[in-house]
């Protein structure tokens, strides 16, 4: 299978499931507590590479994986709509496209709320006021309040790559300097 078609049903199947999760929030008015528990549990996937691997690799049954996310879950206080919504993608062998999940939730609610939400990676942890300018200049080209997700990628080795929508800026060290290699290259 190309690897088109693959990314194409992950995020075919992380959209249905973030579209479901969102309409089960917007029924119990939980949106926001909903978003604040995705949000908790994305961190700690991205803080272990144990959770990652559980989540990724398809080696795990799915009675191993619907456990040991009951069991992260219950240790984290992540109950409810969030708790169970991860046990039955856990169960029906999704949690592959978890991350797409999430991030399809966030942009459902932000656009629920009139938000845009920018997918934001930089080298380094943004620090409050660094994130309130970026928002504000993402407010400016893009007439919305801004919702940022930030990623913590170190090989970038500085600047910020930025996706707002279907629009992408990168501005990483690393992509500059792959770009001078080139041009040194082809002057060589």
């Amino acid at each position: 299978m190309p690897v088109a078609d693959t990314s194409q049903l992950i995020s075919g199947v992380a959209e249905r499931y973030a579209s479901s999760l969102f309409e089960l929030a917007l029924e119990s008015n939980s949106i926001d507590a909903v978003s604040a528990d995705l949000a908790r549990f994305e961190a700690m996937m991205n803080e272990s590479a144990d959770l990652k691997r559980l989540v990724v690799s398809p080696v795990f049954s799915a009675d191993e994986q619907k456990r040991a996310i009951s069991a992260v879950a219950d240790k984290a206080g992540i109950t409810g709509i969030v708790g169970n919504f991860l046990r039955v993608v856990a169960g029906n062998r999704r949690l592959f496209a978890l991350p797409g999940m999430i991030r399809g939730f966030r942009q459902i609610a932000a656009a629920h709320r009139g938000e845009v939400t920018a997918e934001v990676t930089s080298a380094h942890a943004l620090t409050p006021a660094q994130e309130n300018e970026l928002k504000s200049a993402l407010k400016g080209v893009t007439g919305k309040d801004v919702v940022i997700a930030v990623t913590v990628d170190p090989t970038l080795l500085g600047g910020l790559i930025v996706k707002v929508g279907s629009r992408q800026i990168d501005t990483s060290l690393r992509t500059k300097l792959s770009t001078l290699k080139l041009a040194l290259k082809e002057v060589g």
